[in-house]
């Protein structure tokens, strides 16, 4: 689609609607490969698994999320396909055209935070590989700098760095770069799973990890009742449904570049419900596994690849954990903030610049470390922040426009999303109150119970989205839209 008439201040060819559509199901299959089959993805699944306290309830609590995942991602997938345009983009019919670098910054930084923790995940594989040398074990106990270890920093921004040279040529380099880092990752894992199921003496379903052992190891993940309670394996599908927040908001940075809704069906498809659940399958199986062989409880897999008496093995596993990284930062934490800061500028910061920004505040967040700890919590607490934007997003697009965009006018400065002066006040009113229930009131205070943060991104996401509603039926746009 040409856009004519655009205002420069709302255009640039990066954020125009896509005009070459080749991503096909198996590109949008490796966006879910690329972003779950990582560390941080491993870590959450087998954290989750703990909390279900048998492998039916943990398959059960993860399967029902992920049919949940792929619903809702086929709600955003199919209207990047129809409009063919980015999510800050997107987001002007709904927050105005100024008002929408108020939700894109929100994605933005949320993805720069997960840009860290999957780096530092990354990077942390390789210190593994390299203490087993004794000059760089010395090293690492000897040297700090920054709140980390020396050779922490090192391998930091050496990852950091790299991820850097894959943006270089834009969304196709990103495509054929996710097309073979996602089944790779898939090898490892099985390789992974196999050995520690030999090492164990066979594969077991049944957990051999006591009680006390569990309690132990997730009191401090935010959710309340025993493992394998009917609290916990809410939770857990909870949790699995909310780690994918961020995308929620901006898979349309992909879906847009398929040629149809079937082949964005496929893809999600495979790469969700069934993708989901055989990778959980395979870190419920390797957990179990490797409690059997080191009578520990190893959630990392870099934990686990550091016992290996092989040495290639060890590096398999950290080059293939660090590509896994890679994988997964430049589709999740690279790209929507790469179109979202370009959003605020488009006359300045093109789909590099925007990249290069995310990478710079990542890095800025390193010494500070906000993902160390509990895994759950930390899902929790960034996926809540972006419930009321997703809420709001759906709402408009699927009960107010039914569907119908006015594309052209997402680029125009007087056109239909100017709504007030270029700003919807009813979007901006329903996400701050979102924001209040989602965010602010379980994270800052008491007054809400103290279950209520686990499921943060679903209060954000109804209670936005229903505010919203009432307030454009109250209050509807003058201008009428147009398909």
């Amino acid at each position: 689609m040409e856009i004519k008439n655009a205002s420069p201040s709302l255009y640039n060819e990066d954020l125009a609607p896509a005009k070459v559509r080749n991503w096909g199901a198996f590109s949008i299959f490796n966006v879910w490969t690329s972003d779950v089959h990582s560390l941080w993805g491993y870590y959450l699944a087998a954290s989750l698994f703990l909390l279900c306290g048998s492998f039916v309830n943990f398959i059960l609590a993860i399967g029902i999320g992920s049919l949940v995942v792929f619903f809702l991602m086929s709600l955003i997938g199919h209207a990047g396909v129809k409009t063919g345009v980015p999510y800050p983009v997107l987001a002007r019919a709904s927050f105005g055209v100024w008002g929408a670098n108020v939700p894109a910054l929100v994605r933005a930084i949320v993805a720069c935070f997960w840009y860290g923790a999957q780096t530092s995940a990354a990077s942390g594989a390789i210190v593994a590989l390299l203490t087993r040398m004794e000059v760089f074990k010395s090293f690492h106990e000897s040297t700090h700098l920054l709140g980390h270890s020396g050779l922490e920093v090192i391998c930091f921004v050496v990852v950091w760095a790299l991820q850097l040279l894959i943006i270089q040529h834009g969304m196709e380099t990103v495509r054929r770069f996710q097309d073979w880092a996602g089944p790779a990752v898939w090898v490892m894992m099985l390789i992974l799973a196999v050995f520690l199921c030999i090492k164990a003496g066979g594969i077991s379903l049944i957990s051999p990890i006591p009680q006390d052992v569990l309690l132990e190891k997730t009191k401090d993940v935010g959710v309340f009742g025993a493992p394998g309670s009917p609290t916990a394996l809410f939770a857990v599908a909870a949790t699995w449904i909310t780690y994918f927040a961020a995308l929620y908001l901006n898979f349309c940075d992909f879906s847009r570049y398929a040629p149809d809704v079937a082949a964005v069906r496929k893809g999600n498809i495979w790469g969700l419900p069934v993708n989901l659940i055989l990778f959980s399958l395979v870190a419920g199986v390797t957990t179990i596994a490797a409690f059997h062989v080191y009578n520990e409880v190893l959630l990392h897999p870099d934990q686990i690849s550091a016992k290996f008496d092989s040495w290639f093995l060890a590096l398999l596993a950290a080059i293939t954990f660090a590509v896994a990284t890679l994988g997964i930062n430049v589709v999740a934490n690279f790209v929507s903030p790469a179109f979202d800061f370009s959003n605020v500028f488009p006359k300045y910061i093109d789909f590099k610049k925007g990249g290069y920004i995310a990478a710079l505040i990542a890095l800025a967040l390193y010494p500070f470390a906000p993902w160390e700890g509990s895994a759950a919590s930390f899902v929790g607490v960034i996926g809540a922040t972006m419930g009321p934007i997703f809420g709001i997003l759906m709402v408009d697009y699927y009960l107010i426009a039914k569907g119908a965009v006015n594309v052209p006018a997402l680029y125009q400065e007087e056109g239909e999303y100017r709504y007030q002066n270029g700003w919807n006040v009813n979007a901006l009113v329903a996400a701050a109150v979102g924001a209040l229930f989602s965010s602010i009131l379980p994270n800052f205070t008491s007054i809400l119970p103290s279950w209520w943060g686990v499921y943060g991104w679903f209060f954000g996401v109804a209670i936005a989205g229903a505010v919203y509603y009432a307030l454009r039926v109250a209050m509807p746009n003058p201008v009428a839209r147009t398909a």
